[in-house]
């Protein structure tokens, strides 16, 4: 392992415990099951000829530097309004019935304090096409260690 990735993953694991402590549980999924994507789901949607959805990463930046879904868009973290703000900012030109798939994979995501803010934001500005990727342990568990389709950042 390179030695400056630990670093890295030890910030983003201390990012994500000062989160749950700030806000304790999951606060309750606001999307429907079937809102929710299997990540094997989306790995096939990408590596398709098909029309593509947009993927926006709202998980915090030293995760998406590392490692994120091969490309997607990043906004920032969903836990506070500058993450908000830039989810705002990453869906301005899209039409509201726009494919858009939303991930974090900071934590385990019952307690991910990012993707129910951020799904909640998509909402209330229209967009009625919103769907979750379920990443149920983290990124790397249940996304790249797969080898499904990622890059690190530029």
């Amino acid at each position: 392992m390179n030695k400056y990735r630990t670093p890295g993953l030890l910030a983003a694991g201390l990012l994500c415990v000062a989160a749950l402590i700030a806000f304790g549980d999951a606060q309750g999924d606001p999307w429907s099951a079937s809102e929710l994507m299997p990540p094997k789901a989306l790995a096939d949607e990408l590596r398709g000829d098909g029309s593509k959805p947009v993927v926006i990463a709202v998980v915090f930046p030293v995760m998406y530097r590392q490692r994120h879904i091969a490309g997607a868009l990043y906004a920032g973290p969903g836990r506070d309004a500058a993450g908000i703000d830039a989810l705002k900012a990453a869906v301005k030109g899209l039409s509201k019935e726009a494919e858009i798939v939303l991930y974090c994979g900071c934590c385990p995501m019952v307690r991910c304090p990012n993707i129910r803010p951020a799904y909640r934001a998509l909402k209330e500005l229209g967009y009625t096409n919103v769907r979750v990727l379920a990443l149920e342990t983290n990124f790397h568990d249940d996304w790249s260690s797969k080898g499904y389709p990622s890059e690190p950042a530029i």
